[in-house]
């Protein structure tokens, strides 16, 4: 059965995120014979239109206006609402515009949104989508009753096609601002060096077993040590509440979610909260001195110990291989 589908897409500095690629392409693969089309709104969308083009998509509607450019819900819906007509299925990243947008949308169009999404696909025909729950100690499966089905979806959850070079498709103007209710009246950005947690393929997380924040100092040196354009230092929440690092790298239900090859898990204990950041993991190790932590449940390889006393072994085993 055909479906046609919009993809809301995200961008910045010209260029469209690699989520919104990776919705295209799983649209495409959903489609079945459907169109795929991509919304971008607020400044530049136009010269983001052809990589949605190569991403996979037949239609893209675009607005440049700059006051779309800061997610403003009121503003974002009654675009989107403008172009529903005869779509099946909405994909949204599982980001901060994605966490506010999709509820919203559902609301107004009668229907329900299914959030955090792991994986959507197409069962017989039908849309089914399925995303954790309890706290990522398990998975469950949904189906929709209503039209359209409005779905958010992890990072990392699909693979985007190989770019169609040159390929091009259909442009359409998407509506002027609407009336607000709320004004954005700044933006603080969190600066973080090196690579986003949420795109590394190596994630290094600490947690308050380090016992202090001197115990980040090891947690960098052996991301450092798999390389800076590799992997990345993550933290507990636990951790970042007591200031032992930036808010910005908290991994868990209440921070960033993590979907990288290798997340290294150390003095964590392995709460559901935080295994609901990183349970997407494709491998786990975690290092704990507690052998009971509920970490070990959930990694491939564990070491019991000390991390003061594992991590300069570990580091120089890692450096040996790079």
């Amino acid at each position: 059965m055909t479906k046609n589908i919009l993809v809301v897409g995200e961008h910045a500095d010209s260029e469209m995120t690699a989520t919104t690629a990776e919705l295209i392409g799983q649209s495409t693969r959903l489609a079945e014979g459907g169109a795929v089309s991509v919304a971008l709104l607020g400044c530049c969308a136009t010269d983001v239109a052809p990589q949605a083009f190569e991403a996979g998509a037949g239609k893209v509607f675009v607005n440049d206006d700059d006051g779309y450019t800061e997610y403003n819900s009121d503003q974002w819906v009654t675009a989107i609402e403008s172009i529903l007509e005869g779509i099946d299925v909405i994909l949204i990243a599982q980001s901060t515009v994605g966490r506010d947008l999709a509820p919203r949308l559902a609301a107004r169009q009668g229907t329900a949104a299914a959030m955090d999404c792991v994986d959507v696909r197409s069962d017989s025909g039908e849309i089914r989508v399925t995303r954790p729950c309890y706290g990522g100690n398990a998975l469950a499966d949904y189906s929709f009753a209503t039209s359209p089905v409005i779905a958010t979806v992890r990072a990392k959850a699909f693979e985007a096609l190989a770019p169609q070079s040159g390929a091009s498709g259909e442009t359409a103007d998407l509506p002027a601002l609407s009336d607000s209710r709320t004004t954005i009246e700044g933006r603080e950005v969190a600066e973080a060096e090196g690579l986003a947690i949420t795109d590394a393929p190596i994630v290094v997380s600490g947690g308050r077993g380090l016992g202090g924040p001197e115990g980040f100092g090891d947690v960098e040196n052996l991301a450092a040590a798999f390389g800076s354009n590799r992997a990345a230092v993550g933290a507990s929440r636990a951790a970042c509440d007591l200031g032992w690092y930036p808010v910005s790298q908290q991994v868990g239900l209440t921070g960033k979610v993590v979907t990288p090859d290798l997340y290294v898990a150390i003095a964590i204990s392995g709460a559901s909260q935080h295994m609901a950041g990183c349970s997407g993991s494709k491998m786990i190790i975690a290092i704990n001195r507690d052998p009971e932590a509920n970490i070990f449940q959930n990694a491939k390889y564990g070491i019991v110990g000390d991390y003061k006393a594992v991590l300069p072994a570990l580091i120089e085993a890692v450096k040996a291989q790079s």
